[in-house]
């Protein structure tokens, strides 16, 4: 991956005032002595061990000075002048803490990408989707959303944030390892008044899953987890109840459809996730605390009022365009 896709970050990051740095995350794979030999002016952040996605992070932007950063996976192709349209939009809007590129498929660069695409949402249970891809169905880019947007969550493939907010959030929570984390500290940015855009005119294509693929259970289990951790972490106290009543019985139906699929270690994975769930929730009940008293909008726009699912699998929406009445 660092082969493949950090020539064009060292390519096109090029400006005094940039600095492209690997963190590694106790990797194994000889990639430190490749990075040495091949990629002279990159920093290297050597870290001890795994940290996971989340602690990585956080442990890496500590040997970091700089006002912006991006939190940019090794799976991603950039493009020439990536960072000018960021970089401009954010010095013109101080109010915004954190923004995305457009985020395009590496392997069908005409679709966008699935974690990501050109803005995330969630609905009122917690379901991440995108302008651009609702559930499993991505659309192809037509340009269609080519508007700068406000939005819930940026892709943590490509997140560009003011390190100050970062570090005034709390960073990603380290405890999740990996997945649902960006949207977790985009939710607690929010909530505090910051806002969220995506900035289609910077452009980058996403691999996706080269680390951990779709189906992989692990992956299952993480999603299942850290999104319900999520919610109780962040959701008012007059909706928590309600919304983990229903997503509870979500959850056992989404156990129930990967074992129609023949997907029998998903399903456990789901049930394994809840169960994990109920272990560690008081272990966040201070961090739950912290964020309602710091919260200055109890209602976030761009947190949706009702369900993706419904919308997707009873009405038959597919695309994020024909979802006018629902945002």
């Amino acid at each position: 991956m660092l082969r493949t896709f950090l020539p064009s970050v060292v390519s096109y990051s090029k400006a005094p005032e940039v600095e492209v740095c690997v963190a590694d995350n106790g990797s194994t794979d000889q990639s430190l002595d490749m990075l040495r030999a091949e990629f002279p002016s990159v920093r290297l952040i050597v870290l001890d061990s795994n940290h996971g996605f989340a602690d990585g992070y956080n442990l890496a932007l500590k040997e970091v000075d700089a006002e912006y950063v991006v939190l940019l996976n090794s799976d991603v192709e950039v493009t020439p002048n990536w960072l000018e349209p960021l970089t401009a939009y954010m010095d013109a809007h101080p109010e915004v803490a954190a923004c995305q590129p457009k985020l395009r498929s590496q392997r069908q660069k005409e679709l966008f990408e699935y974690a990501g695409a050109a803005g995330g949402f969630i609905d009122h249970y917690g379901y991440p989707f995108c302008r651009g891809r609702i559930m499993g169905v991505v659309e192809k880019d037509r340009d269609q959303y080519d508007t700068v947007m406000p939005i819930f969550w940026a892709s943590g493939a490509a997140l560009f944030i003011r390190l100050e907010d970062y570090k005034s959030a709390g960073g990603l929570d380290g405890r999740f390892f990996a997945h649902m984390e960006e949207i977790d500290l985009c939710w607690r940015l929010r909530s505090r008044g910051r806002q969220i855009v995506c900035v289609p005119d910077s452009v980058v294509y996403h691999v996706g899953g080269a680390t951990l693929k779709k189906e992989n259970p692990r992956k299952t289990f993480l999603n299942f987890r850290n999104n319900l951790v999520m919610l109780y972490k962040n959701l008012p106290d007059d909706e928590l109840r309600k919304v983990m009543l229903v997503r509870g019985a979500l959850d056992y139906l989404a156990a129930f459809s990967f074992l129609l699929k023949g997907t029998p270690d998903n399903a456990k994975a789901v049930i394994k996730a809840r169960y994990e769930y109920k272990k560690i929730r008081s272990s966040f009940a201070n961090a739950r605390e912290e964020n309602l008293r710091k919260s200055l909008l109890k209602n976030v726009p761009e947190r949706i009022k009702r369900c993706i699912l419904w919308q997707y699998y009873v009405r038959n929406i597919q695309k994020f365009s024909q979802l006018s009445d629902f945002i």
